[in-house]
């Protein structure tokens, strides 16, 4: 058990046995105070028939005929004094319960609470009940609460005055610890799950541990695993980027050597060479280009800047630009567009997005033919480029817009680097839209935007 469970149980515990003491001391108190309050006489019928019945007895069979009856007589408490005040079986009369009985006989009211009546040797007896009184056997000594001080009571008594508080306090001790544990065992799970992760194992275990419970303990727990699956899915897309990286760079420096080499070996074909590395420089500057601007838009999802931009009027720039690089006919690149489409964003980065998707469909289908459409409702803006090229297997679909993938890298000879519509899908992305791509049921590839229309 570790010390917060113990924290949690002894500060319950400490509650509970206090609020038990609490309610005992409160319960003791009164009890103490009842019974140092006045003495009371029992003025019910009950008490009226045996004063009754004790004046009859001694009438007719005298005081022993009485000593007899009260000795029998274990309830009610029936006292009678004697002309001397002290009771004819020789129990002690507190002088406070003598002294009541005499104001109960000098009052007008509650006269049936006591009984004085003479007996055959005309003398006066007084009997009367005491409430609440217990007491035992003539001879030995009363126990009660009208008894004398210093009277005890019986052992078993004590035990039925503890016992709740006994029960109380154990109850308390169960509960304490159930609580306790209930508390410290998704605790100890979660520090199981921080460990792990602190080694590098970011696998979810707290869910496992937890079971089904339900609380903001278990709920802490589980967002810490949703953490953790996030973690180390960024930590397997970093190491994969890095590979591919590497991946990428090296067969660019592998053609500079080579064309470095022939350089040395052959000056009369350095122009060739020159050229060559050109080419390969250039092409390692886009891709080092391009996993900047990849980098940026991981580290900074938001927008930097943001203006109105009219989407159709750059779809057109962006179709002349791509027929121009392409030395296409107009008709290779089909544009239909309606009016009144803006939105709000980064003009440089909606670009990009639109012009490498529009530059892909045209890698992969453009002898086909592309077609830019694009389309409204009353919240979206959406853009398809629509292609006749072979399209995707089903299966790659979800990949596409990873870094570096390619579909069918050794059947399909396009150059490029798999990073464009990785770089679109992050600027759609910060602009709040979606990108989505799907196969066309005549072929090719149908690539959607969605981006907000401007408020």
């Amino acid at each position: 058990m570790g010390r917060l469970f113990w924290k949690f149980f002894l500060s319950i515990l400490l509650a509970q046995v206090a609020a038990t003491v609490a309610i005992g001391g409160t319960i003791w108190l009164r009890d103490r105070a009842h019974r140092g309050s006045a003495p009371t006489l029992d003025a019910g019928p009950p008490a009226e028939v045996m004063t009754g019945a004790a004046a009859v007895t001694l009438r007719h069979g005298g005081i022993e005929a009485l000593r007899e009856m009260l000795g029998d007589l274990q309830r009610p408490a029936l006292f009678v004094l004697d002309p001397n005040g002290k009771d004819i079986l020789g129990r002690p009369v507190s002088d406070e319960l003598r002294n009541h009985v005499d104001q109960m006989l000098a009052s007008e009211g509650e006269r049936h609470a006591v009984r004085a009546f003479t007996g055959p040797d005309g003398q006066r007896y007084i009997a009367f009940v005491p409430r609440g009184y217990e007491f035992g056997r003539p001879g030995r000594e009363p126990q009660g609460r009208l008894g004398p001080p210093g009277g005890s009571l019986p052992f078993g008594h004590h035990i039925g005055r503890i016992a709740p508080i006994v029960a109380a306090v154990l109850a308390s001790l169960l509960f304490a610890a159930l609580l306790a544990w209930y508390f410290a065992r998704p605790i100890r799970a979660l520090r199981s799950a921080f460990e792990a992760a602190a080694a590098g194992d970011l696998a979810p275990r707290f869910a496992a541990a937890s079971g089904a419970q339900r609380d903001e303990l278990a709920d802490l727990g589980r967002d810490f695993d949703r953490m953790s699956a996030q973690l180390r899915s960024l930590m397997d897309g970093q190491r994969r980027l890095l590979h591919d990286v590497s991946h990428e760079l090296r067969s660019p420096l592998a053609r500079l050597q080579a064309a470095i080499g022939l350089a040395h070996q052959q000056p009369e074909k350095v122009a060739a060479s020159l050229e060559r590395i050109e080419r390969e420089s250039m092409r390692m500057d886009r891709l080092v280009g391009e996993l900047l601007t990849l980098s940026r838009l991981e580290s900074s999802p938001k927008v930097p800047r943001t203006e109105t931009i009219d989407v159709a009027e750059m779809i057109e720039q962006i179709a002349d630009d791509a027929r121009f690089e392409a030395g296409q006919t107009d008709a290779a690149i089909l544009v239909d567009v309606v009016p009144g489409a803006l939105v709000r964003g980064a003009p440089d980065l909606l670009w990009r997005a639109i012009e490498n998707v529009v530059r892909n469909a045209i890698k992969h289908g453009g002898e086909a033919g592309v077609q830019i459409a694009l389309r409204r409702d009353p919240h979206f803006v959406h853009i398809e480029v629509l292609d006749r090229g072979p399209g995707i297997d089903d299966a790659d679909l979800p990949s596409i817009f990873q870094p570096f993938f390619r579909s069918n890298p050794q059947s399909n000879n396009v150059d490029g680097h798999g990073l464009g519509l990785a770089i679109a899908q992050r600027v759609v992305q910060a602009h709040e839209g979606k990108i989505m791509a799907a196969n066309r049921s005549a072929g090719g590839l149908c690539v959607t935007i969605s981006l907000p229309l401007a408020s």
